[in-house]
């Protein structure tokens, strides 16, 4: 029996002789969802490489100066914010399997509007429909990978869905090196149609289809995630228990253990994206121009690639070192490194009072030219040492604020 391809699945009662649980189709099925956020990734990496490349083409209708650039790179964030709202209503509404197989037509559409584009208007429409299938996505994917898996794999499984958006923003970064704006959107859309093709095998959430009182299939869904041997009867019932706990009236907003930890949430949601996080990916190669580095392309990779790696690490390092000294250590290192990154342009632009001036990326390439081959380097060091600090485990803290009050949908009101 111990060379079966089973586990114990945690919390069954101890009179059980520990049902197996077969875990090959969950990994399936969190294989087909965590292709959304690789998708997340590809749409926030895609600007970085492309933006250079449109600044010089030929066409001048669609050519971007500095300020369309910028509206280039941050109009995804607006459709993220919408999608956010979006996903909070369907995701209960439709379901999560459904809602991540609709956010799949935002991503395909948006990248079809990018590459058929005419004009800078064109390329913004292109970037917000895909914003907004991030937004959709953010929410429901780390829902469906939650609600299908066991305990002994959530953890795991849940660390992939931040894994997969740096891996989505190293390949943009990648393919950029060799593929032309609109053959880079081509490939950003080959995820989306993946994950609506892979979706379409997979079950609908147990926990939804219990909260819709539909008891058959929740257990044919569980028969498809666990293996025929495991314990449906009685997962089904925990999870009926956890559904009655749910629901939050507004009167109870006045208690301590429900509103301090919402308010905990959003200070650290809100701090984490004002540490310009979001800026560096859009605009990672752009920076390094602006840096005098001579390969920016290469610089951008390099950064994603450590990103990649501490994200790894930290999904590794997160139960044995504990959130809150991850956390502590994260705002010490990005400190640090925005510091170093302020310091270096201080020196290459030593009379520039504002560097926030669109003007002053016309004159930034032309700035201190014998700089790059003396402390270029600093560039990437004090940036690849705030994508490393940038540990993405704000995620995991949400997690367990939502486990420890079910009956608060942090996710839905943070996501938006």
């Amino acid at each position: 029996m111990a060379a079966e391809e089973s586990r114990c699945l945690l919390g069954y009662p101890a009179s059980d002789s520990c049902p197996r649980v077969q875990n090959k189709k969950l990994y399936l099925a969190a294989f087909a969802a965590v292709l959304g956020p690789l998708s997340f990734g590809f749409v926030l990496g895609y600007s970085s490489p492309v933006i250079p490349e449109l600044r010089k083409i030929n066409d001048p209708k669609l050519r971007l100066d500095s300020s369309q650039a910028s509206w280039f790179g941050s109009v995804v964030t607006l459709g993220a914010a919408a999608g956010g709202i979006l996903g909070g209503y369907i995701v209960d509404k439709v379901g999560r399997k459904l809602s991540l197989m609709l956010c799949s037509i935002p991503y395909v559409f948006g990248y079809i509007v990018i590459i058929s584009a005419q004009n800078v208007w064109m390329l913004y429409f292109g970037r917000m429909l895909t914003g907004l299938a991030t937004g959709i996505t953010s929410l429901v994917a780390p829902v469906y990978i939650s609600e299908v898996s066991h305990p002994k794999v959530r953890g795991m499984l849940g660390s992939c869905v931040q894994l997969m958006v740096v891996t989505g923003i190293l390949g943009a970064y990648v393919a950029g090196i060799t593929l032309k704006w609109r053959w880079l959107a081509v490939l950003c859309s080959v995820p989306p149609c993946i994950m609506l093709l892979f979706m379409s095998f997979m079950p609908e959430t147990p926990r939804f289809l219990l909260n819709q009182s539909k008891h058959s299939e929740a257990t044919a869904a569980l028969c498809f995630l666990r293996g025929p041997h495991a314990d449906h009867a009685w997962e089904c019932r925990q999870i009926e228990a956890s559904v009655q706990e749910e629901g939050l009236n507004l009167s109870e907003f006045k208690n301590p253990s429900i509103y301090r930890p919402l308010l905990i949430g959003v200070a650290l949601m809100f701090f984490q994206q004002a540490t310009g996080i979001n800026a560096v990916m859009f605009y990672a190669e752009t920076i390094f121009e602006d840096a005098n580095f001579k390969d920016s392309r290469m610089a951008s990779v390099v950064v994603g690639s450590i990103q990649v790696c501490f994200t790894a690490l930290a999904a590794i390092i997160i139960d044995k070192t504990g959130r809150k000294v991850l956390l502590y250590v994260s705002g010490v290192i990005m400190a640090l490194s925005t510091a170093l990154f302020g310091l270096y342009f201080k020196i290459i632009l030593p009379d520039q009072n504002n560097s926030s001036n669109p003007d002053v990326w016309l004159t930034l390439n032309s700035a201190s030219p014998g700089t790059e081959s003396s402390i270029s380097w600093l560039a990437v060091a004090s940036l690849g040492l705030f994508v490393a600090g940038f540990l993405n485990i704000l995620w995991h803290v949400l997690a367990l604020l939502c486990l420890l009050l079910p009956q608060c949908n942090f996710y839905s009101l943070l996501c938006s």
